[in-house]
């Protein structure tokens, strides 16, 4: 059976620069998703042309800035993060071509062997975020099981883990002591499934 070897992390998208080449429909996907999870990413997209939709949505993030122009390798200096997502299979290629080369990160849409990361489906409750991957087989299944968590987790589980926080600052002893009181306290979330 194949498994997912995907290793999940959570940037800090105000604190890394991110190029995105293209300013399409799923130009404005990917921007949306990102600025949806992480309204204050440092982004910069890049294209010949915006659809309305997408320049709308920048003028509610000043983070996020357009560059009216082509590719060109230099715009990739600094950057952090790359997502290639013209309507041309070419300037991808190049793109991710040329991420490899300065060891950037790259995403290329709709072609998963040119990714070195994908987008999962994200829940968000407060301080609560959870990542669902498919490993890039199924984004709809991915999409369902955002629904199906997005319902169970309960809305006041903010709440729950600031008050944990608290408390974890309260303790006294060494790492592990804290590791294992705190395990203590939160083994009832373990066993009480569904009840």
């Amino acid at each position: 059976m194949e498994k997912n070897e995907l290793y999940p992390i959570f940037l800090k998208l105000h604190n890394i620069n991110v190029l995105i080449v293209g300013g399409g429909n799923v130009g404005l996907e990917k921007l949306s998703f990102m600025l949806k999870s992480s309204p204050n990413a440092n982004v910069e997209v890049v294209a010949t042309k915006f659809l309305p939709e997408l320049e709308a949505l920048v003028e509610k993030h000043p983070s996020v800035t357009l560059t009216k122009k082509k590719f060109k390798k230099k715009m990739l200096k600094k950057r952090n993060m790359v997502i290639a997502c013209t309507d041309s299979l070419e300037v991808n290629k190049r793109v991710f071509e040329l991420a490899r080369k300065r060891y950037l990160i790259c995403n290329i849409a709709d072609t998963p062997d040119l990714c070195d990361y994908y987008l999962g489906g994200i829940v968000t409750k407060g301080n609560v975020k959870i990542a669902i991957s498919t490993n890039g087989k199924s984004p709809t299944t991915a999409k369902r099981l955002r629904e199906f968590f997005e319902e169970v987790i309960p809305e006041d589980v903010n709440k729950m883990v600031e008050n944990l926080n608290e408390y974890r600052k309260t303790l006294k002893g060494n790492f592990e002591e804290k590791v294992n009181r705190m395990n203590e306290i939160t083994e009832a979330l373990k066993n009480n499934k569904g009840e």
